[in-house]
């Protein structure tokens, strides 16, 4: 659930959520999808070359929140990358939690991430994947991940939720827990796409009630934000 602000040089900055799977591996991983400037020019970087990095920053989730507890966790496109972490923290101390649902979803199947932890996934957890448009080969479920959400799939009534994709997604996902019994006190979701110093100094992540995502998330339990931050 933390962060990094990595910098390639004369194209400036910008955050990204730590995508690595194990803790104990020598490395910092991150996903990037081009979408501007920095995006662009770390594509075209080789390997080997030199970035900057900051942080980490933020609060991660609350695993001493979660621990013991059953867990649904809702996402779409990127928004699985400060997931990952997570997933393999499940998956490492499967014990310490309880029942566990992961529903993910894509626009179509090649922007799936992460095809090759699937296997190890689903042997730990129950994961259902979706796609909005299917390829000839796709033969799983078709539509936004919203539509997963059911009291079919929900561990139990006091299970904690978590919500992390884009802003759109995580606005019907919300209404959709609370519609099936699970209340904001119990959903946790992730805002990082408000980002870009890092360190609380530009103001760009301040939310309506003072608080910012980078000092005080980027994970955020629902029911300490104002729900206009989530769509609602």
């Amino acid at each position: 659930g933390q962060f990094i602000e990595l910098s390639v040089y004369g194209y400036g900055e910008a955050p990204f959520a730590i995508s690595s799977p194990r803790k104990d591996l020598p490395v910092i991983e991150v996903t990037v999808k081009i979408v501007g400037r920095v995006t662009k020019a770390l594509f075209n970087l080789g390997e080997g070359k030199v970035v900057g990095i900051r942080g980490p920053y933020g609060n991660g989730f609350p695993l001493e929140v979660i621990r013991g507890r059953d867990i649904i966790i809702v996402s779409g496109g990127t928004g699985l990358s400060p997931l990952r972490p997570l997933l393999w923290e499940i998956c490492d101390n499967r014990e310490t939690y309880g029942e566990v649902v992961l529903l993910y979803g894509a626009k179509n199947p090649s922007e799936l991430l992460f095809k090759r932890d699937y296997e190890h996934w689903k042997r730990k957890m129950h994961m259902e994947l979706t796609v909005d448009v299917p390829d000839e080969k796709w033969r799983g479920n078709v539509g936004v991940v919203t539509k997963l959400i059911s009291r079919e799939v929900l561990p139990s009534r006091d299970s904690i939720a978590i919500v992390c994709g884009p802003p759109i997604m995580m606005k019907y996902a919300v209404l959709k827990l609370n519609e099936i019994g699970v209340n904001n006190n119990c959903i946790y979701v992730s805002l990082e796409r408000l980002m870009q110093c890092g360190v609380g100094k530009c103001g760009h992540c301040m939310l309506s009630n003072g608080k910012y995502v980078c000092i005080d998330g980027p994970i955020f339990k629902l029911s300490e934000i104002p729900l206009r931050e989530v769509g609602l």
